[in-house]
């Protein structure tokens, strides 16, 4: 009786997340942080979207001068750190981890709601260029928590390149402590959750549901039933479950492989999604940072292999530095194994959307 009463809890739980996920039109991700033996600390992201986009990866030096595309009244800093990022349609940072080991991923939220913003308000950064100002500024999850809470910005969106439709993003941090953040802007304000118990970040609903969603199949528990369809709610539940219940392997090789089925797990098969069904899209890529040895792998879901750039062998100065790009080609389809470090290639910056 107590089985079948918690089983018959789940199924209320699923129409819930059902209900939840049908009442936003959003695009999907997943964002995962391993916490593992001997300070091993991985994070993966997948990049879910409902047509093919334009992604390639950069390497950006330190010493640029940045500027928040938003008018006249934009915020302006010069590149403390540098990074190597993965954009989205190569007008923005949607992904990437800096050279002291900070990683920001931004995903979609469809609740987001950003302030009002003109001239005579704090600077405007652009949203395109959101996860590219913490890459930029700060070496930990605490030091970019500490300004972000009150940002020296007002955070200004526009529209999706060649849609018809507000971006709407949430953002996610973690470092090589181990340390996390989920941003999200609610009602024009950021709220914060800060603590290395926030692991996992998916869609709507807007975070602090996502925890309260999750926390039935926590006491159900994983090995009895998880949902297991590829709505934000029930790809939050497998993730806290599976990246905790994975080994905690002394070898990084190992646990890394870990991951990579976790993030896997939580990707959706290339071609689903329907024009009804836009909050469901296809899987284009994965990405997985290693902190500790300094690795970014990239994922392709057109490719069969995986590749990676070490982020300690790239020079960063900004004497010798330079930016670099890594093109791989429409629907990311050019393929790369193994290191890839050296592929990069002299480019021009990318510009960031703006207003």
């Amino acid at each position: 009786m107590k089985r079948f009463s918690r089983l018959r809890r789940a199924a209320c739980m699923l129409f819930a997340a059902f209900l939840v996920g049908n009442a936003s039109i959003s695009q999907a991700c997943t964002r995962v942080v391993y916490l593992g033996a001997n300070d091993t600390i991985i994070t993966a992201r997948s990049m879910d979207w409902s047509e093919p986009m334009l992604s390639n990866l950069y390497s950006l030096p330190r010493g640029m001068e940045r500027n928040g595309q938003a008018g006249p009244n934009s915020l302006r800093w010069v590149a403390k750190y540098g990074s190597v990022v993965t954009t989205g349609y190569d007008v923005s940072t949607t992904d990437g981890v800096n050279e002291a080991g900070l990683a920001a991923n931004v995903l979609w939220l469809a609740e987001s709601e950003y302030p009002e913003f003109a001239d005579d308000t704090k600077p405007g950064l652009t949203i395109a260029a959101w996860a590219q100002y913490v890459l930029d500024n700060f070496s930990t999850v605490s030091e970019a928590v500490e300004v972000l809470r009150d940002p020296p910005f007002t955070l200004v969106s526009a529209n999706v390149p060649g849609q018809d439709r507000l971006t709407t993003l949430h953002l996610s941090l973690s470092d090589s402590t181990g340390d996390s953040a989920i941003v999200e802007y609610i009602d024009g304000k950021p709220v914060v959750h800060h603590g290395r118990q926030y692991q996992v970040m998916t869609n709507s609903p807007r975070f602090e549901k996502q925890l309260a969603l999750n926390s039935y199949w926590q006491d159900i528990g994983g090995t009895v039933m998880l949902p297991g369809t590829s709505r934000a709610a029930d790809r939050f539940a497998r993730a806290s479950f599976y990246v905790n219940a994975v080994p905690q392997d002394t070898d990084p090789d190992r646990a890394l492989a870990s991951v990579f089925g976790v993030i896997r797990n939580a990707s959706v098969p290339l071609g689903i999604g329907t024009a009804d069904r836009p909050e469901i899209s296809s899987t284009r890529w994965r990405t997985v940072v290693d902190h500790k040895r300094g690795l970014y792998f990239f994922d392709s879901a057109r490719t069969p292999n995986v590749f990676w750039v070490n982020v300690n062998e790239i020079d960063f100065s900004p004497e010798t530095g330079q930016v670099m790009r890594l093109d791989l080609g429409p629907e990311q389809t050019h393929t790369f194994a193994g290191d890839a470090t050296d592929a990069f290639k002299p480019a021009e910056p990318f510009v960031f959307e703006g207003l």
